[in-house]
């Protein structure tokens, strides 16, 4: 028998993590560990296992560059580990074990066992996980998803996915991220999961709200995204990547090329007039791009009533068609990073129509335009007077029929939204920002008078509060004159603080 400890290493406030938003919600991570939580599932009952996530108190790069771990570690597990992760223990208990452990064959979902929450101090984290799928069926050149889980999309039972909703509910979870990189790779399947979990919610009173991931041509099956509206997903992450449909020809992202379905801007106005709010994935450094790729991306996310779009440079990450492309023509170098106590921004590509350099530059310039609080409230506004979106349709559709429930929500919500507010006004040091908030929460308060409406709108400008943090440290980062002293005084005077009140909301 083994004591087992398993270890979700801490990080620093980083653009994808939202730290400096966190402790508005007295939270001190966005989800849980959920391959940890399943690695526990996994453990035979003979061990004893426990989880310390040092954010509240692995990841996949190894399956992508396991070298780069050589000398670190006693024993490293590359891809799924279902199968490989059960064989170590046994034969670590004949002192008999490997170094490299890998699946030879994709899991069969129907064989994952429920996440252990029981494991992990379930309300410090913002939502809960849940995973219904893995694989995409899509071959994007950059992605590293084919490379990891395939892509066949395998699905699991309905049975399965409902048991870990209701461990969600028993763990206390209110708002959960389905994880899937893709949840509508395999439609017909996630259709039939959609309607079942839509009677799961009915006959309980719909507990649970999402958000997920989904490729662009969800826009093209109105039946899908009705679906999962009464199953009360609110939000879609989307991958548009460019408008420049060279870079997408170029990175075989050929489902987001325009169509006679519309062009990608017509898709997400679709989704979004389907009821669904969609924040999405954007890249800049594509062979095709040169400078005046910036300003398009910017048109496109103000068009695109997009508030929360994460940008990123490209990078090749090891085994992906980018990756091995790039190495044969000579154009791949060391991670190149520009950072303070994080990373701010990293790539390996040498770029081909502008120089790294302006890369860099043109991306900080993109960040500053589009995280700009003006800009920022006005895609906010846009999506919530324009579109008639509200959180939780499904919820919303249910609770009409159910008066003293949808009492007792409004009420919750009142409360939820009267704190948020004040830890706005709080938490905020900057004075002018608290004003700004201040004005655009009453501007939404007065033209479409919606409680739950409000809440989503103060969780954004605490979402805006964290971007305008990164983009403090990146200004004295990336200004040429800064001297030494200038960033560790912005270290200390913007990031510290707010990390220090992360790890106070984790100690509780």
């Amino acid at each position: 028998m083994a004591e087992i400890v398993l270890i979700n290493p801490r990080f620093h406030p980083t653009y994808w993590g939202m730290d400096y938003a966190l402790p508005f919600f007295r939270k001190s991570v966005i989800v849980p560990p959920l391959h940890l939580a399943l690695i526990a599932a996994l453990t035979p009952a003979e061990h004893t296992v426990s989880i310390i996530d040092e954010n509240v108190l692995g990841g996949p790069w190894v399956t992508a560059a396991p070298e780069d771990l050589g000398g670190r570690v006693d024993v490293i597990f590359i891809g799924e580990a279902e199968e490989t992760w059960p064989r170590f223990l046994a034969e670590w208990r004949q002192c008999d074990h490997q170094f490299r452990y890998e699946q030879a064959d994709k899991t069969d979902m129907a064989t994952v066992p429920p996440p252990r929450w029981d494991l992990l101090p379930m309300d410090k984290y913002l939502y809960g996980s849940l995973q219904v799928s893995r694989g995409c069926p899509f071959t994007c050149e950059f992605c590293d998803i084919i490379v990891v889980f395939g892509r066949r999309p395998r699905v699991k039972t309905i049975a399965q996915v409902l048991a870990e909703m209701d461990g969600l509910v028993a763990a206390g979870v209110h708002d959960a991220f389905i994880v899937d990189d893709n949840l509508i790779g395999n439609k017909k399947a996630i259709k039939a999961i959609l309607r079942d979990i839509i009677v799961w919610q009915e006959a309980k009173g719909y507990p649970l709200s999402f958000m997920t991931e989904a490729s662009i041509d969800l826009a093209e099956d109105e039946e899908l995204m009705q679906l999962m509206v009464k199953a009360n997903i609110d939000t879609v992450f989307v991958g548009i990547e460019s408008p420049n449909e060279d870079a997408l020809r170029e990175t075989k992202k050929i489902q987001n090329l325009t169509d006679r379905s519309g062009t990608a801007l017509e898709k997400v106005h679709r989704i979004q007039a389907a009821g669904l709010m969609v924040t999405c994935g954007m890249i800049v450094g594509f062979d095709s791009d040169d400078a005046s790729v910036f300003a398009a991306q910017r048109e496109f996310i103000s068009e695109s009533r997009i508030a929360l779009a994460m940008i990123n440079v490209l990078a090749a990450i090891p085994q992906t068609p980018l990756f091995k492309r790039l190495q044969k023509d000579g154009r791949l170098a060391d991670f190149t990073e520009i950072t303070t106590h994080s990373t701010a921004v990293a790539t390996n590509v040498i770029p081909l129509r502008m120089t790294q350099q302006a890369l860099f530059d043109g991306y900080f310039q993109l960040m500053r335009a589009l995280y700009g609080a003006d800009a920022f409230f006005a895609r906010m506004d846009a999506m919530c007077l324009e579109t008639g979106w509200l959180p939780a349709p499904g919820r919303t559709h249910y609770l009409r029929r159910h008066r003293w429930r949808w009492l007792k929500q409004r009420i919750r919500a009142a409360v939820e939204t009267a704190y948020l507010v004040a830890q706005l006004m709080r938490r905020v040091p900057d004075r002018a920002l608290r004003r700004r908030y201040r004005r655009r929460l009453w501007n939404i308060a007065k033209r479409r008078p919606n409680i739950r409406l409000l809440r989503v709108y103060c969780i954004f400008c605490a979402i805006h509060f964290h971007y305008d943090r990164l983009l403090r440290q990146w200004d004295i980062v990336s200004a040429e004159n800064a001297s030494p002293a200038d960033r560790s005084q912005l270290v200390a005077s913007v990031a510290q603080p707010q990390t220090e009140e992360v790890m106070r909301a984790a100690a509780g």
